[in-house]
């Protein structure tokens, strides 16, 4: 049954790596999972890489190899040690996914012809992946 009254919480902190804002998400899930709330943490990635396996380490760290195979920043990797759960591919989004399925949905013709746009059709696309997350987990707070 989906959760009428799912919450969302977002942590932003512009392109200023390491200032903390993974940290700060997995602490912010461990009060909420301790208090028992469903959590389900999503890391957000502004690059257009579809993962952080080809990403230079040194340029933006090591990325860390979730139990299915996806490869993600470290972040993921607090995720999972402050929530003792693992996460996986619906845990962690970059732009790069997010164009690669808007434009293969437009290539097998999911526009109907129709013209794509950022804006409603990008946008819509990440929406659509916050909501999927909370769906496939029924967690209370993504």
């Amino acid at each position: 049954m989906p959760k009428k009254n799912r919450k969302y919480i977002f942590v932003s902190g512009g392109v200023i790596s390491g200032i903390g804002k993974g940290i700060t998400t997995a602490s912010i899930a461990l009060l909420l999972k301790e208090t028992n709330y469903r959590i389900a943490p999503l890391k957000f990635e502004n690059y257009l890489n579809v993962d952080a396996g080809t990403i230079n380490p040194i340029e933006h760290g090591d990325p860390f190899l979730c139990e299915d195979g996806t490869e993600a920043d470290m972040d993921i990797g607090t995720y999972e040690k402050f929530l003792n759960e693992n996460m996986e591919k619906d845990n962690f989004v970059t732009m790069g996914k997010i164009y690669k399925t808007v434009i293969e949905s437009e290539r097998m013709f999911g526009y109907k012809g129709e013209d794509v746009e950022a804006i409603p059709d990008i946008t819509n696309e990440i929406i659509r992946r916050i909501d999927l997350l909370g769906k496939k987990t029924n967690a209370d707070i993504v």
